[in-house]
């Protein structure tokens, strides 16, 4: 794995991390406990802080980024972020999923218990209600789903992730 610090500022991480090896973490990114940080992602702190937290798996090949003294990224708990997304200058809540290969820009709000679906694209200072299925380029809102469907699919997920990441473990 890298990690580096960048202006004085250094990835921290809380409890039963899983980083895999060829994974890139620097600048000012902190993150929670239980996380994992799966093979090519990368998570850029270097031009603004990223704040992620407990039990958030960021999947192979994803980016996770921000904008200069402009836009952090925060992410919340029970995220699953899909292979290959980019999640760039924005907030994403609790028990979101963001699906692989989509494209969340900066200034978007994704709130809790949401789906971002594979392949969207949800452009620049977009709004996604909690309890939404957002798809499509640019993504739209195409469904509600109940927040006790959306946070337990999201959940399993999340869970699934911390198990996976427990096969890694150095023993």
């Amino acid at each position: 794995m890298i990690l580096k610090e960048v202006n004085g500022k250094k990835p921290t991480f809380g409890k039963e991390v899983f980083i895999a090896e060829n994974a890139t973490i620097v600048g000012d990114v902190v993150m929670g406990d239980y996380c994992s940080i799966w093979f090519n992602a990368v998570i850029r702190g270097d031009v603004h802080y990223i704040k992620i937290g407990d039990k958030v798996n960021i999947q192979d090949g994803a980016v996770i980024h921000c904008t200069y003294k402009k836009h952090p990224t925060n992410i919340g708990n029970n995220v699953s972020i899909g292979h290959n997304a980019i999640v760039h200058g924005c907030t994403i809540e609790d028990n979101v999923l963001i699906g692989m290969g989509s494209i969340v820009m900066d200034n978007c709000v994704v709130e809790s218990n949401s789906i971002i679906a594979a392949g969207a694209v949800v452009t620049q200072n977009t709004h996604v209600e909690s309890g939404s299925i957002y798809a499509g380029v640019p993504a739209r809102k195409v469904k509600e789903i109940s927040a006790d469907l959306s946070k337990n699919e999201v959940e399993r997920i999340a869970n699934s992730y911390v198990m996976y990441a427990s096969w890694f473990k150095d023993e």
